[in-house]
């Protein structure tokens, strides 16, 4: 198959809306990241998500729709609470859980009786959907297990040839995946953090409980939630702010080729070190966060060492991607 990149224009979504009515792939931006989509009310399109990432069947997929009317066409009930949440969060990065309406194929909800449902608030996934005349199911445009792609490019990485079109439309906002809240729970559960913060959350519900790492039914209902996830090539290790310096130079004293990832310059000067300095702030460093894993990589690193943030906001999101993504916790 021949991978076609198009910019986002008019001309370019209805090309793709065409390809989704026809059982196609599509990998178009959200404000979180590229999504790979298919119809998600047609099994055979939804098998080929899988088919094409490598993703295991009982993964379950988020349904995209683009209208807030449209949920309760996906979910056989839906709380009250949730009508709140989709009006004050959506469109936005913010996936609810919800039981699965009949029409749902189990194949979309990785076999569960359970919908993830979200409304994204990029433009062309909303042009893309509308054009379509469907929902569409989308994961993160990457192979499993790989970093979620930011940019088109990062799509094109890992699934050129297996995907009809790639519509280009610039650098993601947010750069992490939405934050996904299980309704069929009381109260509400954050089963991942993402793009809407748990802070934002407890403004609206009060009581929010999170994901215990022992609850494995639970997270079963999310993606994303898998203890190998977000991986760069190279091995990643996490370590404590300021611990990152000495750490590289013991690698490098072994002859490795380090990649270093902070929010400050290091003071370390050597032709195997490769550094990325991260923003600052928690915003512009979760936008970042994907493509500096991919761009270490490039670097053919053997690893890539990390200084955790602090676990506040979307602190919470970033550090959940980097625990996943390392192969070892320091």
């Amino acid at each position: 198959m021949r991978t076609e990149v198009l910019l986002a224009d008019e001309v370019a979504v209805t090309k793709a809306a065409q390809v989704i009515r026809a059982g196609g792939l599509v990998a178009f931006p959200t404000e979180t990241v590229y999504g790979l989509g298919a119809d998600g009310l047609n099994e055979r399109a939804a098998r080929r998500i899988f088919a094409a990432k490598e993703r295991p069947s009982d993964d379950p997929l988020i349904v995209h729709i683009a209208h807030l009317q449209e949920l309760s066409q996906l979910a056989r009930s839906v709380p009250e609470l949730a009508w709140d949440l989709a009006k004050r969060f959506w469109p936005g990065p913010l996936t609810l859980v919800l039981e699965r309406a009949a029409r749902v194929p189990k194949v979309t909800t990785g076999g569960l009786e359970t919908v993830a449902v979200r409304a994204p608030a990029h433009t062309v996934a909303q042009k893309l959907i509308h054009a379509s005349g469907c929902p569409i199911a989308a994961p993160s445009a990457n192979r499993f297990g790989r970093p979620s792609p930011t940019r088109a490019e990062h799509v094109l990485e890992d699934l050129d040839g297996r995907v009809e079109i790639v519509l280009d439309g610039g650098p993601t906002l947010v750069g992490l995946e939405s934050t996904v809240l299980d309704m069929t729970q009381n109260p509400p559960m954050v089963l991942r953090p993402g793009g809407i913060t748990l802070e934002e959350l407890q403004a609206v519900l009060g009581d929010v409980r999170t994901l215990e790492p022992t609850d494995r039914k639970a997270a079963q209902r999310s993606p994303g939630t898998r203890s190998r996830h977000y991986a760069p090539r190279a091995k990643l290790l996490l370590t404590e702010p300021g611990e990152a310096e000495a750490l590289a130079q013991s690698f490098l004293d072994q002859g490795e080729r380090v990649g270093l990832l902070l929010q400050r310059r290091p003071s370390l000067a050597d032709s195997r070190l490769h550094v990325q300095q991260m923003p600052t702030d928690l915003k512009s460093y979760a936008q970042r966060l994907f493509a500096a894993l991919r761009e270490l990589d490039a670097q053919r690193v053997d690893l890539i060492i990390v200084e955790s943030v602090e676990e506040r906001e979307l602190g919470r999101a970033i550090m959940d991607r980097l625990r996943r993504a390392g192969s070892l916790l320091l």
